[in-house]
């Protein structure tokens, strides 16, 4: 079970940032067919970039697919460089942008809706891994359980408060996910660590 429950954290860090990639890809892609000439080949240009870097990071995730516990850590330890290059792109494009608050909220927006979903399904994986662990770690389970959906409720809260503000510049959007995801592998690693037992917390 201890490397079963490892790579699930893997598997949620790099489902997590494919799913906010496919949400920011969706967003600009509505948006490029929405642009004049000129605006739509720089966006047709950034789009065809951040899709390569998406490909690029979903191969390499697939080529990690069956590995082992310390092969999962290089590979993320791989992986994190492409993930953060696609994040730069896109927040250097919004900084570039100017004053694209329309563009801005529809993407957070998208980004932030994959975060919540990814916190929810990795809240069910680890309920249905957790409903085949003995009952003597129950207490500790179902507490990992439950501060992982408190978790992803405060952070839902804050998003959504930020993008209902509506005037917060990308940097700040940006920020507030970057938060988020942290604080998301923090509670997907605390939930997979209450599963593999005490052994995993020493």
């Amino acid at each position: 079970m201890p490397e079963q429950s490892r790579m699930h954290y893997y598997l949620n860090w790099a489902k997590e940032r494919i799913d906010e990639m496919d949400a920011a890809l969706a967003s600009l892609e509505v948006k490029a067919t929405q642009a004049s000439a000129d605006s739509k080949v720089k966006a047709d240009q950034l789009i065809a970039d951040l899709k390569k870097r998406r490909d690029e990071f979903q191969a390499s995730l697939k080529a990690q697919a069956e590995a082992a516990e310390a092969t999962w850590a290089r590979a993320k330890a791989d992986l994190e460089p492409q993930w953060n290059g696609f994040e730069a792109q896109v927040k250097t494009y919004f900084e570039s942008a100017g004053k694209q608050i329309e563009q801005q909220q529809a993407t957070f927006k998208d980004i932030a809706a994959a975060q919540g979903k990814a916190w929810r399904e990795a809240a069910d994986k680890f309920h249905d891994a957790a409903s085949q662990v003995a009952t003597a770690r129950r207490a500790d389970i179902d507490a990992a359980l439950k501060q992982m959906k408190s978790d992803a409720s405060e952070a839902e809260a804050r998003l959504e408060k930020l993008r209902q503000a509506g005037s917060s510049s990308w940097s700040v959007l940006s920020d507030a996910l970057t938060e988020s995801r942290r604080a998301f592998d923090e509670a997907n690693q605390a939930a997979w660590k209450a599963l593999k037992g005490p052994a995993a917390k020493t």
